[in-house]
């Protein structure tokens, strides 16, 4: 399974498009506090559906609680500046997928952290500076799922 870590999430119907993903998928939700919502805000339940039982979402109170629960791992940070396609990647189960908050995208103390095995990026038009959060993990965690020929649990 994948994992995707969504550091400060800020927009709720995001995260409740997450939710969603990963209950579809298999996949694990981390978030890292402080977040941009509460999980009662009518805005995530309204995207999360009735998917919020079906889904494994953990809330970390900091990266580093983040790192503990989820290293050794591969960490694949996404970020617009990064030099590599996150196609060049060969994903594994495991794979910790790291996303920024939806205003400003992940710090570079995040991007570089020592924890971070690859910075990654999508495809956008030049000049463009950010895709959505939920459609970028979207993106992502299906190509990974992809790539094992969408088998559950892998």
């Amino acid at each position: 399974m994948f994992r995707m870590l969504f550091f400060h999430p800020e927009i709720p119907p995001n995260t409740g498009n997450a939710i969603r993903l990963a209950a579809n998928t298999g996949a694990e939700l981390h978030l890292v506090e402080p977040l941009g919502f509460a999980f009662e805000d009518k805005h995530v339940k309204r995207a999360g559906l009735d998917y919020h039982d079906l889904a494994h979402v953990r809330v970390h109170p900091d990266l580093d609680a983040a790192w503990e629960a989820l290293l050794p791992a591969n960490v694949y940070a996404f970020s617009a500046s990064a030099t590599r396609w996150y196609t060049d990647i060969a994903y594994q189960p495991g794979d910790v997928l790291l996303f920024g908050p939806e205003s400003v995208g992940l710090p570079p103390e995040v991007q570089h952290a020592p924890q971070v095995t690859d910075r990654l990026k999508l495809p956008m038009r030049p000049g463009s500076r950010s895709l959505n959060l939920a459609n970028t993990a979207s993106i992502v965690l299906y190509e990974a799922w992809r790539q094992h020929d969408f088998t559950f649990g892998g």
